[in-house]
């Protein structure tokens, strides 16, 4: 019976392999535009970088000091995160049987910290001005301002149009960071305007921290679904209630235990669990009936059943 289990493992193994290629193959048809996106965003955000960041010394704006400021660390996250979707491209090896996939992961991490590090110092600058507001040329201001936002909605556009914005947290992550870029550009045209209009010059400041405290909301996001993914966290997309019904409700079955599922980068879900089965049923047909289940209902290809009968006997799992 002990060899009888082990082919089933074997033949479920088997299919995982199987199954693999095929989420390897779906995750890597949208590669070459979530390339194509960050590269057109890249070089967009690069040259904006130094337009904002000389218009801000000349003008004496923090607000587009500060956004150039977080230009050059979206530049910096764009990068990163086409360095990973090269990484994730790199064959598994039997060190690394996942391959790179999470680098992917560990990039969207970075870039959340960064945007936190780049918003505190925002709001540290923007402090030290509240209380000596310094004379800006809020009308140059204004016009380098609005052509950085021009350029971040085109940043925008193309990440949305080429990229996987939702389903894939490293673009997604680059993306938060053209949005906040966009953000800075709004506010530091409003600043611009409060200014020239009522030389409200503490405006600067102002507007400045309430960028800063929209990009840390975007970059706590990121950040929290990094974490969750790199726990070997539940996708949140996954119903584990659901998907264990699902697989005790195939006639044969008579409980499934050791049920895992996660995330092992965007896009690309495991499971594995062991199945109990009667004695009687033909554990091969109940391997199928759950492979077939499993895809179709949650849309998961890689995984690994581990087909049990009653009688076998293995210690306490510790998770």
């Amino acid at each position: 019976m002990a060899a009888d289990n082990h082919s089933h493992e074997g033949h479920s193994h088997e299919h995982h392999n199987h199954s693999h290629s095929h989420g390897h193959g779906h995750n890597h048809s949208h590669a070459p535009n979530n390339k194509k996106g960050l590269t057109i965003a890249l070089i967009i955000t690069g040259g904006i970088m130094f337009l904002e960041f000389f218009g801000g010394l000349i003008t004496n704006s923090l607000a587009l000091l500060s956004d150039s400021g977080h230009m050059l660390s979206d530049a910096a996250s764009l990068a990163l995160s086409l360095v990973a979707m090269w990484f994730a491209t790199r064959p598994a090896s039997p060190g690394k049987s996942f391959g790179y996939y999470r680098f992917e992961i560990l990039a969207a991490l970075f870039n959340g910290l960064t945007l936190f590090i780049v918003a505190a110092f925002i709001i540290k600058e923007a402090y030290a001005r509240f209380f000596d507001p310094p004379t800006v040329s809020s009308g140059s201001m204004i016009l380098i301002a609005f052509v950085g936002l021009l350029a971040n909605l085109l940043s925008v556009w193309a990440l949305m149009k080429q990229s996987d914005v939702k389903e894939n947290i490293n673009v997604r992550s680059a993306y938060m960071h053209v949005i906040g870029d966009a953000l800075g550009s709004v506010g530091a045209i409003i600043a611009g305007l409060l200014m020239l209009f009522f030389d409200w010059y503490i405006a600067d400041p102002i507007i400045s921290v309430i960028v800063a405290l929209l990009i840390l909301k975007g970059a706590w996001g990121v950040i929290r679904n990094a974490v969750h993914i790199l726990m070997e966290g539940t996708p949140i997309t996954i119903d584990m209630n659901g998907v264990k019904k699902t697989l005790e409700s195939i006639n044969g079955v008579i409980n499934v235990h050791d049920l895992h599922v996660w995330t092992i980068t965007s896009g690309l879900d495991s499971l594995s669990c062991h199945i109990v089965i009667e004695n009687a049923k033909d554990s091969q047909d109940i391997l199928q009936k759950a492979i077939h289940e499993i895809e179709n209902k949650f849309k998961i290809l890689h995984t690994t059943f581990q087909i049990e009968m009653s009688n076998v006997q293995h210690a306490e799992f510790k998770v």
